[in-house]
């Protein structure tokens, strides 16, 4: 198994998107039925029906594992893709219709989804870097 960093130069952006992945799925699963709810008050009724229960909840459990391979750097490029796509489905099929605002000026928009993204891709590029870094740094050990 490789040697992987989790404390890293990207330990804190990893750690703070997990948080704030983890807190709005955890949240969903421990106040009723909002995973449940979400699947058939909202997907359901948008088209996804009869799926709309079991997408929300594989929205949840994905974001949950995600998280945490996040925190531990581990299969960080495709959590950050797996991230993304829901993100830009919450942006197409809730926020953009609110705007771009968040508070202020609108609310509900997709600013907020925007820098998640742009965090996410940050991350990824960040990533790839750190390993072209390592793996010259190996083949000039040979």
């Amino acid at each position: 198994m490789k040697n992987v960093k989790i404390f890293n130069d990207t330990f804190l952006l990893r750690a703070g998107l997990a948080v704030i992945f983890l807190s709005h799925s955890l949240h969903g699963i421990f106040t009723g039925n909002d995973v449940n709810d979400f699947g058939n008050l909202f997907l359901n009724k948008i088209g996804f029906s009869p799926f709309g229960v079991f997408i929300a909840w594989g929205v949840v459990i994905g974001q949950i594992i995600t998280s945490i391979l996040l925190i531990v750097n581990r299969f960080v490029k495709i959590s950050c893709i797996l991230n993304i796509i829901i993100l830009v489905f919450g942006i197409i099929t809730v926020h953009f219709a609110e705007g771009w605002y968040v508070v202020g000026a609108g609310r509900n928009g997709m600013e907020f989804s925007f820098i998640l993204i742009v965090s996410l891709f940050t991350i990824m590029i960040s990533d790839k870097k750190m390993r072209n870094k390592q793996q010259a740094h190996r083949a000039g050990k040979r």
